[in-house]
Parts: C-alpha cells; sequence; structure tokens
C-alpha cells in the first residue's frame, strides 16, 4: 500500500507541470511553413501587434505570399483549427496525472447506539494502467498535429486559388474595357462612313452591336471580380478597413520552363499530410491493441482504507478494501476483436490513401503540364501571330489598302485571343497550385524558372 502510494505521488508529481498552447503549435507551425513558406501564428484577439503586421502587408498590392501570411494571421477559423493542439495537448497533460481520490463518509444512529465509517478510496486500475494512458494520448497529440497541420496547409491552397481567380477577373475586367472601348470607336467611325455613304446601316447595326457586347462583356467581369474579391477575403478573414486592400493589376508572367518534379508518385506517398496520418493511425491502431490485450480482463479495479467506528466502545477498526470486476461473462474477447478489425481497417485506409495519392499526383502534373503548354503556346504562337496579323492590316489600312472592315475583324479577333490567353495563364497557375497539394508542398529544389521578361505591352 505505501509503495503504490509513492508510486502514485510520484506520477502525480509529474504531471502537474501546465501544457503550453505555444509549445504543441511550434510543431504544426515549422511543418506547414516547410510546405508552404508561411507560419502559422497563435493570434491573441485584439493584439494590436496583429492588426500592424496586417496592415504592413495590406499597404501594398497583394501579392500571393502577402495573401497566405495574412489568412494565417487573420482568419479566424484557421485560430481555431489551430487550438484543437492545444486541447489535445491537455489531454496528453491530463492523462499524465492522477484520478482524484475518493472520499467516504457514513453515520448510522439507532438504539441509542452511533456509528460512524470513513473511506478512502483511489482508482488502482488507473494507476497501473497510467503509462499505457500517456503513450496513447501521446499518439493522438501527435495525430492532431498531423490533422491541424494538413487542415492550415489545404486552407493556404484555397487562399492561393482565391488570389489567382481575382487577380485574373481583375487582368480581365482591364481588357474588357479597352475592348469596349474599342468597340465603341469603332461604331461611331462606322456611323461617319454611313453618313459619308460609304457603308450602309446594316454595317452600322453589326458595329453597334458588338459595342453592346462588349459592354455587357465589362458587367459580367465586373460582377466577376466582386464575387471572386470576396471570396478572397473570406478566406483571408479581412473585413472593416482593411477589406479595402488592392490586388495586382495583372497575374505573373508563364515561367520559361515548367517545374520537373522528380517521381511524383513518391514524393506524393512521402509527403502528404494524408497519407502521413493514415500510416500513422494505423500504427497507433497496433498500439492500443496491445493495450487492449493487456487489459481484456480487468475493467475495475480499485483499493482504499475504511475507518469504523462505534460509539461506545473502546476500541476503532480500520483496514483496506479492494474491488474487482470479475470477468464471469465478459472476458474481453469482443473488444480485442473488435481492436484487431479496427486495425485491419486502418492498414486498408493506408493502401487507399497511397493509391490515391499516387492517382492524384499523376493527373495534376499532366494537367500542369498541358496548361503550361497551352499557355506557352498562346504566349509565343498565338498572341504573336495575332499581333502581326494586326499590324499588318493596320498597314494596308493606312496604305488605301485594306478595308476598314477588315480592320474591325481583325480587332475583334485580337481581342479573344488575348482573352483566351489570359484564361490560359490563370488556369496554369491554378494547376500548378492544385499540383502543390498533390505533391504534399513545394519540394526542396522544386521551384518554377523565373518568368519570361515578355511583358504584355508586347500583346496586342
Amino acid at each position: 500500500m505505501r509503495a503504490a502510494c509513492i508510486s502514485g505521488a510520484a506520477l502525480l508529481l509529474a504531471g502537474c507541470a501546465t501544457p503550453s498552447l505555444d509549445q504543441a503549435a511550434a510543431g504544426v507551425a515549422r511543418t506547414v511553413e516547410a510546405r508552404t513558406g508561411a507560419a502559422p501564428v497563435l493570434a491573441r484577439p485584439g493584439d494590436p501587434a496583429l492588426g500592424a503586421a496586417t496592415d504592413t502587408l495590406l499597404a501594398a498590392p497583394l501579392t500571393m505570399d502577402a495573401a497566405l501570411r495574412v489568412a494565417l494571421l487573420n482568419h479566424a477559423g484557421l485560430q481555431a483549427t489551430f487550438r484543437e493542439v492545444g486541447v489535445a495537448q491537455a489531454d496528453l497533460a491530463q492523462a499524465a496525472r492522477l484520478r482524484n481520490p475518493s472520499f467516504g463518509f457514513a453515520r448510522l444512529s439507532g438504539g441509542g447506539e452511533r456509528e460512524l465509517e470513513r473511506a478512502v478510496g483511489i482508482d488502482l486500475a488507473g494507476l497501473l494502467t497510467m503509462p499505457l494512458r500517456r503513450r496513447m494520448e501521446a499518439r493522438r497529440f501527435e495525430s492532431v498535429q498531423l490533422e491541424v497541420a494538413a487542415a492550415i496547409e489545404a486552407h493556404t491552397l484555397g487562399v492561393r486559388s482565391a488570389w489567382i481567380e481575382a487577380v485574373a477577373a481583375r487582368q480581365s475586367l482591364a481588357y474588357a474595357r479597352q475592348v469596349a472601348a474599342s468597340a465603341e470607336a469603332s461604331a461611331q467611325l462606322m456611323g461617319r462612313m454611313v453618313k459619308a455613304g460609304n457603308a450602309s446601316s446594316l454595317d452600322l447595326a453589326r458595329e453597334q452591336a458588338a459595342y453592346a457586347e462588349a459592354s455587357a462583356g465589362v458587367l459580367r467581369a465586373a460582377r466577376s471580380v466582386d464575387a471572386l474579391r470576396e471570396k478572397l477575403t473570406r478566406l483571408l478573414g479581412l473585413w472593416g478597413r482593411q477589406a479595402g486592400y488592392t490586388l495586382p493589376e495583372r497575374l505573373p508572367d508563364l515561367p520559361a520552363a515548367p517545374r520537373e518534379p522528380a517521381q511524383v508518385e513518391q514524393s506524393a506517398v512521402t509527403h502528404r499530410l494524408d497519407v502521413q496520418a493514415a500510416r500513422l493511425a494505423a500504427r497507433h491502431t497496433a498500439a492500443d491493441l496491445g493495450l487492449t490485450r493487456r487489459t481484456r480482463l480487468v475493467n475495475v479495479l480499485e483499493i482504499g482504507w475504511q475507518d469504523k467506528r462505534e460509539s461506545g466502545a473502546s476500541h476503532r477498526s480500520d483496514g483496506y478494501e479492494v474491488s474487482l470486476e470479475l470477468p464471469l461473462f465478459d472476458w474481453g474477447g469482443a473488444r480485442v476483436a473488435r481492436a484487431e478489425s479496427v486495425y485491419m481497417q486502418a492498414l486498408y485506409r493506408v493502401t487507399e490513401a497511397a493509391v490515391a495519392a499516387r492517382s492524384e499526383a499523376r493527373e495534376h502534373y499532366l494537367g500542369y503540364r498541358a496548361s503550361y503548354d497551352l499557355a506557352r503556346h498562346y504566349h509565343i504562337e498565338v498572341i504573336p501571330l495575332r499581333k502581326r496579323i494586326a499590324d499588318e492590316t493596320l498597314l494596308r489600312y493606312n496604305g488605301m489598302l485594306a478595308s476598314p472592315f477588315a480592320l474591325l475583324a481583325d480587332a475583334r479577333e485580337q481581342a479573344q485571343a488575348v482573352s483566351s490567353y489570359i484564361d490560359a495563364l490563370k488556369e496554369f497557375w491554378l494547376a500548378d497550385a492544385a499540383l502543390d497539394g498533390a505533391l504534399g508542398g513545394r519540394l526542396n529544389g522544386d521551384n518554377n524558372a523565373q518568368a519570361t521578361d515578355t511583358e504584355h505591352k508586347d500583346h496586342p
């Protein structure tokens, strides 16, 4: 009894340390930073440093990297998810502490006699299995760290995609306004030609219809800008004055060469957090199965001290009491069988996650290469040819060798080509973000080449 009390006191003192949320979150922050380039921060409500850091990031047009950092600082849902690590660490600390003892008191009287009973009990089974419970909670804490890191990484990928779509919409709107202004000028030119007798009213109606369609395109593009900006704002967690941030006018240029990550499938299986979580769950289930086997016959085991006094008696009685559940009907076989089935289930989950990761890595890499090839085709083939055609047509028009109708037709085809290029560039950067998600983050040495030097001033 004395030895059990000494052991319990030692374990109690060992588990009395107050858990630190900052220490618990440090591992998650390192994991996320290594995969996304930005580290999440445990924000405190009303912290002036948080507002100052956000204002600094929003002072200039918001880049993609700055958007990630703003979201990690401000998004309330991410902060709530981040604190799941603190909950798991607190559970781990609780598992290292002995359960409080129980105290019982009884007073009985009758026939002129009075009887008092006092009892103190401790959970002996909990004391004996405390090391096992600590290991179980340590494994759960490790799993929660992976889950939180995966949730934060998924949010950052969502921010990247939303930023790409919002900037692309802004770029499309600017070009739509240029197209509308050009169509308006074309309609006015055609009106003067009709008055001079050089064109028919049908030609004028066609140009006016083209201008009306271009104006409608501006309205659609403006609506898309508003919706996609608000989507990005929600993912950033901004409101009020900070929601008035500005975005770049155009997407980054196409890289000079596509990424060539080595061993795409192996990288996904090795680095993806969902695959790591499935593996970890299988290992934890195997370890829990060992605990189930050890405690299959013991569900309740308590030991306690009792003291008894009777009025009028010259002595008192004291001793101890042990309470043990007898395995007459439940020998623990069902619990062991259940644990074994859960373990086999976890093994198949690992296989499922690995197969899905390999397939998604192949799919997104092929999509990335196709998107790059399409955007590059527009960049080096279609757009230069359209610009050359426009220049040649304008030259012939100035030399009175081409009609204004040919000039206007070329202008419309040129506008369509530029719009298609903007869409192709947007799809490439979306595919780039999706590839990072499929591979489990941007790997070391797997960086995009520097963007090409050709600016949009060379484009129509």
